[in-house]
């Protein structure tokens, strides 16, 4: 069940009054990232699309890390390199009542960079493929809200870094794309709660990496930009419950990969920074998902550009 903007007035409290009849609640986060790897977070409040830092750092200076959230209470970040290029297995927590960071006892079960993250929000969040000696193709499970860890019995179709994970909570959550050798367009689906996996007979427009995901749970997940040999700025849309794939008319403002993707789920799905090839940007364009209409947020992000994890705090049960 997904509450929308006006079915609990009767709770609204000043820590999150409407703003323009949308509450200010939520937001997404964006941890860690690449230029200069850094450990800060940034904030994008839904309510009033701006952005700011949080007091509250990563760990470490982290990039290529993943993230995934349990929509009504954390975020996590896990795995990724730190300054020295040195591949991590810790697990970082936000909780976003307090925006304080934690760090789990429970860690990926190799250091590696590149995962794809996704999560059953309430449920557990998963964290597939990424990079260490070698490519892998494991899952493994971070249970809510114990916070422990086990790994699948299946396997991503590909052992890949730089998938990219959407979630239809309650249901399923998906790997999508990745690249070892080469390209793939492929798109895994995890069904909730057997943890048994299958592959669509949907693939993407484009057998690519690092592209980025958002989900209006419930309804549809986007796959966005990426990289397969060119830079990409097509916008992949999977409609749930059929799985079906359609590509918008819409598209980013420009074609980038291993960008930020939070999602308020219900209203928007933002992509946020990424690398052109020649420069880090920083706008972040916004995807209504009534039309899958883009538009470009005045708001910008720094030092957060790219090449970090997503976490959004969206209501989502």
């Amino acid at each position: 069940m997904r509450f929308d903007n006006r079915s609990r007035v009767s709770t609204y409290t000043s820590a999150w009054m409407p703003v323009g009849d949308i509450t200010s609640q939520f937001a997404g986060y964006f941890a860690g990232g690449f230029t200069a790897a850094t450990d800060a977070i940034s904030k994008l409040n839904f309510g009033n699309e701006t952005v700011s830092t949080l007091s509250a750092v990563l760990t470490t200076v982290t990039t290529i890390n993943a993230g995934f959230s349990d929509s009504n209470v954390a975020g996590y970040s896990g795995g990724g390199q730190n300054a020295s290029s040195t591949n991590l297995s810790r697990i970082n927590k936000l909780t976003f009542s307090t925006e304080a960071i934690s760090t789990l006892a429970a860690t990926l079960t190799t250091t590696r960079f590149g995962p794809g993250g996704m999560a059953n929000s309430a449920v557990a969040g998963y964290f597939g493929g990424g990079f260490d000696t070698g490519y892998l193709n494991g899952i493994d499970k971070i249970a809510f809200p114990g916070d422990t860890k086990t790994t699948l019995a299946a396997t991503l179709t590909n052992a890949v870094p730089y998938s990219t994970g959407i979630s239809n909570s309650g249901t399923a959550g998906y790997f999508a794309g990745g690249a070892a050798a080469v390209y793939y367009s492929n798109i895994d689906k995890i069904a909730f709660p057997g943890d048994t996996k299958t592959t669509l007979a949907a693939t993407l427009t484009n057998a690519k990496n690092q592209a980025v995901g958002m989900s209006n749970s419930g309804t549809a997940g986007y796959v966005a930009g990426g990289e397969g040999g060119a830079y990409y700025s097509t916008i992949d849309k999977i409609a749930f419950p059929g799985d079906t794939k359609s590509t918008l008319a819409a598209t980013l403002t420009t074609a980038v990969r291993y960008a930020f993707g939070v999602s308020y789920s219900g209203t928007a799905g933002y992509v946020a920074g990424g690398y052109t090839g020649a420069i880090y940007k920083l706008d972040i364009d916004k995807i209504a998902f009534a039309t899958d209409t883009k538009s470009t947020l005045s708001a910008t992000i720094s030092p957060n550009e790219g090449f970090g994890a997503s976490m959004s705090y969206s209501g989502v049960l």
